[in-house]
């Protein structure tokens, strides 16, 4: 029996996607799991795949079209079979002028969330006018100083994909640094100013500051800092890796993961969100981690946090953030998440604050663990310290259980063997 293939939810708020290439075309044998299409969203470049094995009966929708969520985009059943397909959805495309105000409130999750960004840009050429392109067409040429301008693109419209970039450099058409060269600094003709530059935003970009504003404007947020002696978990980490490949390796922040979650379950009020008058608290603890991508951020979600070995936290969160800067996230390393965490330690920042993710009740914003002269028993000694700082919707919950929750957060990061049993 035929079965419809509708356009995914990513996020509880995405209301539409642009369906950027049909990977198996009508008349294609396809299995369950096999990428059916490729759909942009303001999170991310996302991979479709059929929920049913058959034939490709029909394409709903063509390439190139902005579709609502759970709208049909194709139909599969078996070969030959005869079935009145959907009525074609109405769609725009993926041209957006510039002062048009974009359609959905996407989710920061920001997971997100999840990426390039997600929508067909344009880059000026002087010869030819705007090019269309992908993200990862743009990041690939940025990468390599190419001019998108000589390339023939091949989706809709002309746009130009990842893929038209790698074929025209692997068919020797263009040569690394064959783009326009960036200006370089010099220290004879140096200019003490230089002209205006006008930047697009992406989309990613815009979803990011509709979110936070959104966040910001209707979040009564309160802050909530802690200090954590982190010698312990430094320890455990050096004698976890001693035994795991170079990339099995588990990192500081897969520690504060795993304690976040154990942690939540104890503060359900913190594990949840605000609907109307009532606050739900999520009976599973989805914790979202902050990946940086080009043109912004994106969240990515470790499902049931709490019952996950390290091991796992860490391999699911590499996995997860490769294809992210990838462009090749799925719907569920996106979506789900019930709490957030940033972690920006990598940068040496000693603290900070992040804003509430919306519809959650709370983030937790991570510093760096570092080296510092500590006072033990009346004597000055070398420690090693790490400020969080948690974010919190004032209508869900309230200073002192914040605190709280900072206070038992402690007691598994500074007795990490508390994580293991």
């Amino acid at each position: 029996m035929a079965e419809t293939i509708n356009m995914p939810k990513l996020g509880f708020d995405m209301a539409e996607g642009l369906l950027v290439r049909w990977v198996k075309q009508v008349g294609e044998t396809i299995n369950k799991g096999d990428v059916l299409a490729e759909i942009e969203t303001d999170k991310a470049t996302v991979e479709v795949e059929s929920s049913a094995s058959g034939v490709v009966l029909s394409h709903i929708v063509e390439q190139g079209s902005v579709v609502p969520v759970n709208a049909p985009i194709a139909v599969v059943g078996a070969a030959g079979e005869k079935v009145e397909a959907p009525a074609k959805v109405e769609s725009g495309k993926s041209e957006v002028k510039a002062d048009e105000k974009p359609a959905a409130s996407p989710s920061g999750t920001v997971q997100t969330a999840p990426t390039p960004a997600s929508v067909s840009q344009t880059v000026s050429s002087a010869d030819n006018g705007p090019v269309k392109a992908s993200p990862l067409a743009k990041k690939i040429a940025r990468e390599k100083n190419i001019n998108l301008a000589s390339i023939q693109g091949t989706g809709p419209n002309g746009r130009i994909s990842r893929k038209d970039v790698e074929a025209a450099l692997n068919s020797g058409q263009l040569t690394v640094g064959s783009g326009q060269q960036r200006p370089q600094p010099s220290t004879t003709n140096y200019q003490p100013s230089v002209e205006d530059k006008t930047i697009p935003t992406t989309k990613l970009r815009q979803a990011i500051g509709r979110r936070l504003v959104e966040s910001k404007q209707t979040i009564p947020h309160f802050y909530v800092t802690h200090e954590y002696k982190m010698e312990a978990v430094m320890d455990m980490r050096k004698q976890i890796n001693a035994y795991l490949p170079d990339n099995e390796k588990v990192s500081v922040n897969d520690f504060i993961i795993k304690a976040a979650a154990l942690t939540l379950r104890q503060f359900p009020n913190l594990n949840a969100t605000l609907k109307g008058n009532e606050i739900i608290q999520f009976g599973h603890v989805n914790v979202s981690v902050a990946v940086t991508v080009p043109g912004g951020l994106m969240t990515v979600v470790v499902k049931d946090a709490d019952v996950k070995s390290l091991r796992q936290i860490s391999a699911e969160i590499k996995a997860m953030a490769g294809r992210a800067r990838d462009g090749k996230v799925k719907p569920e390393d996106v979506d789900g998440s019930t709490f957030s965490t940033s972690n920006l330690g990598m940068y040496d920042v000693e603290e900070f604050i992040a804003i509430v993710n919306p519809p959650e009740a709370a983030i937790l914003a991570i510093g760096s663990a570092k080296e510092t002269p500590v006072v033990v028993n009346g004597e000055i000694k070398i420690g090693s310290r790490m400020k969080a700082t948690i974010s919190v919707d004032h209508r869900v919950s309230d200073g002192a259980e914040a605190a709280q929750f900072m206070q038992k957060l402690a007691e598994f990061l500074e007795n990490p063997v508390r994580m293991l049993v």
